[in-house]
């Protein structure tokens, strides 16, 4: 049998926060690749 861990309310929301701030950082690092895509092929 496979034991799963319980988590406390704390534990889960400082698990969403975390996971919704790494959304937020890969989301910025898309935006930025984006722009300097468009900013080079503008240039070209």
């Amino acid at each position: 049998m496979i034991e799963t861990v319980k988590l406390t309310d704390k534990q889960k929301r400082a698990r969403r926060a975390r996971n919704i701030a790494l959304g937020f950082v890969l989301f910025g690092l898309v935006v930025l690749f984006y722009i300097i895509t468009m900013v080079k092929f503008g240039a070209a």
